[in-house]
């Protein structure tokens, strides 16, 4: 048993099942079935290595439960009929077979389509706002009748016994995050005057029934959990005391525990949170629950870490934990965890870049952004080289650090050269906010996996001369802030994102920030939250352009409680003693400061790699060095490299 995390390496029961361990795979949708919802062997090649991670159960994605409306999204796993039992097997087998029990969610989709396609059912003909912008009329669901509920209602029980025959040991259904069972439960979404609608009672009906057939049809002895939002955190929605109410009337009814969560897509910030929101977002409803029901309880969403896990479950606020997002970015996070390992653990920074704008907004199967083996399960496993190379590595970053890794993994010997004398490359100026916190854990893992793999790293600025004894050499030199030709740049006044980040330069009381990209937000709002008084401005019509959905929602709300002006549309003119002039349709305008920093943009440092290539040395580009870009594009490079050298 681990000695660090004595709790959530100890056995706990859900019903009449016992799970070796307290932590479990929470249900999110890969994207990796067929079209028609069966089973690919590509996904029972996910499952089975988050399987093999280590964790007690395995909750696997949520399974739509009929072919009229219940499908929600690109490649949704189906379990509406008898032809999806053989390929659920397939999988139940292969999580079974790694020493984990195997579980489904179960779920219809209700508003929340984001196939955009009819027939889009909900209890109300309120549109999900997000569907409404990108369909328009299309996007307004069906009322559905009573006759139309009741087959729904039969519907998942007929999903669960087909779970149960396919060798699924527990299910669990879905009534959170703003599909269909959550929209008979929220007053936002229920606006009916029937049975279905109104008082609370009437609003919980439908969960009742569905518990009801579901417990029918697989016995009384099979284990069904439920998932629930502890509030939608929609401001005419439904908030904890009646979520309470909920859960009391399904224990009552024999329910085996319930797995809470928060948000709804609307709300997505509170669902899939960022990193700019708090750890252990919705824990909190997981802890006022447990007070009031006797079956366990399981927390879930942003526990990152085994430190916050073994907490919640020490201090008695929930009896299992849910874990989504951090298997993605490690499966093996469970075992790590038990071995006392956990600085080996990859952590889950919570970019939401790989998994819910890649697979939600793009319409492409899951990765992760830290990960890249996600989804590729099979495909990019590190195997011994069969030349030996000596390689150099220029540059610490977070390509440089993947880079040098995987290349050593692989067998070759390696060294890197760092010409700062801190490793983690601009990592170390994006953690430097408060809402970028969960960087710094990211950081200190690759750091440990240089050190546990006796990479050295000479810190200097590497030469051609330097590599000249190398087979090949990588290079990750990164970038640095673009110089773009601006009057007035070489004022005292005027200085750049990363020297006020790295702190080389002391942001005066009065602030301009230029560009209102993600550098020159995130600053901008570090500086706001932290007392300056900002103004940020932004060429194009609106800032923060390409980033996360969520990152946008949460930024959003941060900025909303600052006094941070933002003026977009607006170009700049010169930097001068006091400020700045700037033009808009309005015209022209200063704008007084003590600082001005310049957040334009990033330009790739090749001057190296062309210098080694004209001399014929074996030599590659990675990460920002090829082109600016997030710390997906760096990972990815880099581990893809790693296991072609």
């Amino acid at each position: 048993m681990s000695k660090k995390f004595p709790t959530l390496f100890s056995p706990g029961k859900i019903g009449n099942l016992t799970l070796k361990n307290r932590v479990m795979k929470a249900p999110q949708s890969s994207g990796m079935s067929n079209i028609d919802g069966s089973v690919t062997e590509r996904l029972v090649r996910y499952y089975r290595d988050q399987a093999a991670g280590g964790a007690g159960m395995i909750i696997v994605e949520y399974a739509y439960v009929d072919d009229i409306g219940a499908k929600s999204a690109h490649c949704h796993l189906g379990i509406s009929n008898n032809e999806h039992i053989p390929g659920l097997a397939w999988l139940a087998e292969n999580i079974k077979e790694q020493g984990a029990i195997p579980a489904i969610q179960i779920e219809h989709c209700g508003r929340q389509k984001f196939l955009g396609t009819q027939p889009i059912c909900a209890p109300s003909a309120i549109p999900w706002p997000n569907l409404w912008n990108q369909y328009g009329v299309q996007a307004v669901p069906h009322v559905l009748t009573i006759e139309e509920i009741q087959d729904i209602v039969h519907a998942f029980g007929d999903a669960a016994l087909r779970a149960k025959t396919a060798g699924f040991e527990l299910v669990e259904i879905h009534g959170a995050h703003g599909y269909l069972l959550t929209n008979f439960f929220s007053p936002t979404t229920n606006h009916r005057n029937d049975l279905y609608g109104g008082s609370l009672e009437n609003r919980m009906r439908i969960y009742l029934e569905v518990y009801r057939d579901v417990r029918k049809k697989v016995g009384p002895d099979f284990p069904v959990t439920i998932r629930l939002s502890g509030t939608d955190y929609e401001p005419d929605g439904f908030g904890i005391e009646e979520t309470i109410a909920l859960c009391k009337a399904l224990e009552n009814e024999g329910i085996d525990a319930f797995h809470i969560s928060g948000g709804d897509h609307h709300t997505m910030i509170h669902q899939v949170s960022p990193m700019s929101v708090d750890i252990c977002h919705n824990t909190w409803a997981a802890e006022a629950i447990k007070k009031e029901v006797n079956v366990p309880v399981i927390a879930s969403g942003s526990i990152t870490l085994p430190e916050y896990a073994e907490e919640i479950l020490a201090s008695k606020k929930a009896d299992f934990i849910g874990l989504g997002r951090p298997l993605w970015a490690d499966p093996e996070w469970p075992k790590k965890a038990s071995e006392d390992r956990s600085e080996d653990i990859r952590p889950c920074i919570r970019c939401n870049e790989g998994c819910l704008e890649r697979n939600f907004f793009k319409y492409k199967a899951v990765t992760c952004a830290i990960n890249p083996v996600i989804s590729r399960e099979g495909e990019l496993k590190i195997t011994q080289t069969a030349q030996k190379k000596k390689i150099a590595v220029v540059g610490a970053g977070p390509a440089g650090m993947e880079a040098a890794r995987v290349c050593k993994l692989r067998g070759h010997d390696v060294t890197v050269f760092e010409a700062r004398d801190t490793k983690g490359g601009l990592l170390n100026e994006a953690a430097v906010p408060e809402f970028k916190a969960d960087i710094r854990s990211l950081i200190k893992y690759q750091i440990t996996a240089l050190e546990k793999l006796d990479i050295p790293v000479i810190n200097k600025m590497a030469t051609a001369a330097d590599l000249a004894d190398f087979d090949a050499v990588i290079c990750a030199t990164g970038s640095k802030p673009a110089t773009p030709n601006i009057p007035g740049r070489d004022k005292k006044i005027a200085t750049d994102a990363l020297e006020i980040l790295n702190g080389d330069t002391k942001p005066g009381k009065n602030v301009v920030v230029v560009g209102g990209g993600l550098v020159g937000s995130e600053t901008a709002l570090h500086l706001a939250e932290n007392g300056h008084k900002v103004t940020l401005v932004e060429m194009l019509p609106q800032i923060m352009n390409d980033v996360a959905v969520t990152d946008l929602l949460a930024y959003s709300e941060r900025i909303a409680k600052t006094d941070m002006d933002i003026l977009t549309s607006t170009s700049l003119l010169e930097i001068v003693d006091d400020g700045v002039i700037v033009e808009s349709k309005d015209g022209r305008a200063k704008l007084v400061a003590d600082t001005v920093i310049l957040a334009l943009g990033f330009k790739s440092e090749q001057d190296l790699y062309h210098t080694l290539l004209e001399n014929g040395k074996e030599t590659y580009l990675i990460g920002d060095a090829v082109k600016p870009g997030k710390i997906m594009d760096a990972f990815h490079t880099a581990y893809r490299l790693g296991l072609k050298i």
